[in-house]
């Protein structure tokens, strides 16, 4: 049943969409389902949108969206995006020019590494100083996952790539998604890992069965990754974790972005991105149980802040945040 309200923008012919989300049980397909609810009650009656999973590391999401495949999909880190138009970092040869943004849903994320106790390591400095032949839990850094990416180069920035690791006698343990690392070391098979997802109960269950030491990011591997990279850096609170008894400097990896191609037509973009600011409570109602600090969303959802994309505006969407005075 069509539920439109007078004022409301919406599209009479009735229009099929399809969606990529995440691995099928996180965030992305969450967001997915809220705005084909949304989109599908203002278009035509023979509407419909379906939401596809990923199998790999995320860039095929982006991948089908520029091969018009998909229409739309959820992406983050929000800070490698842009290189998607020129093909430069994880988009090295595989330029991505007709990405436009909806909008980016503001999270606040972080990647850290955690070791073992028994190695007696509580900073960079001493696990360069120690080498320890350390099996550390990481995503694949295999050209389709992000978490992968960033992982090599936040090692790296530490003096610690891949070759290092293996002179100490040490390796990655490589796995998709973050759970799958962080279950690892919760389980003893790795004596460390790097991951981000931080809010979840899975790095909580690690840091307290393993009792680990989250090492602090370096400043110098900080302004490396700041500066050569365009990455952010990023404060994770004393008392996060129990063990946890001061701030500690980590790696940003917020915010997902909802992306398109350039030649979505206008009217789909437009009401696609009224619905992401307009009904954004229905999507906050579904993390309010959480307590702010901790959601994989954060909310309340500011619109001045949902068109800071990490790639141009979808015309389309452009015209929505003007009409509606934020642009």
């Amino acid at each position: 049943m069509n539920v439109m309200h007078t004022g409301e923008p919406a599209i009479e012919r009735s229009v099929t969409l399809n969606f990529i989300g995440d691995w099928g049980q996180a965030n992305f397909h969450r967001i997915c389902g809220w705005l084909t609810q949304e989109f599908c009650d203002r278009a035509g009656p023979r509407s419909r949108v379906a939401t596809w999973s990923i199998r790999h590391g995320g860039i095929e999401a982006l991948e089908l969206v520029h091969a018009g495949e998909a229409q739309m999909c959820v992406a983050t880190p929000a800070m490698l995006l842009g290189d998607a138009l020129t093909g430069d970092g994880i988009f090295a040869g595989n330029p991505m020019p007709s990405l436009r943004a909806l909008a980016v849903l503001p999270q606040n994320d972080r990647l850290v590494m955690a070791i073992d106790p028994k190695f007696g390591i509580s900073s960079f400095a001493e696990l360069r100083d120690k080498k320890p032949p350390l099996r550390i839990a990481v995503s694949a850094d295999d050209g389709t996952n992000f978490i992968g990416y960033v992982t090599q180069r936040y090692m790296e920035a530490h003096g610690i790539d891949e070759a290092t690791l293996r002179s100490w006698g040490g390796e990655y343990v490589t796995a998709t998604r973050p759970e799958q690392s962080l279950f690892k070391m919760r389980d003893g098979l790795v004596d460390a890992v790097v991951q981000e997802a931080i809010m979840t109960p899975w790095w909580v269950d690690s840091m307290r069965v393993r009792n680990a030491i989250a090492l602090p990011v370096e400043e110098q591997a900080l302004e490396k990754l700041e500066g050569q990279l365009g990455y952010r850096r990023n404060i994770l609170p004393a008392g996060f974790w129990e063990s946890l008894k001061v701030p500690l400097p980590t790696l940003d990896f917020s915010d997902f972005a909802l992306v398109v191609r350039d030649d979505l037509p206008d009217d789909i973009a437009h009401l696609l991105t009224w619905c992401v600011v307009e009904t954004r409570e229905a999507l906050e109602r579904q993390y309010r149980h959480i307590p702010p600090e901790r959601s994989p969303l954060s909310y309340p959802l500011e619109p001045s802040k949902l068109l800071q994309t990490p790639l141009p505006l979808h015309p389309g969407a452009a015209r929505f945040y003007s009409e509606a005075g934020l642009l």
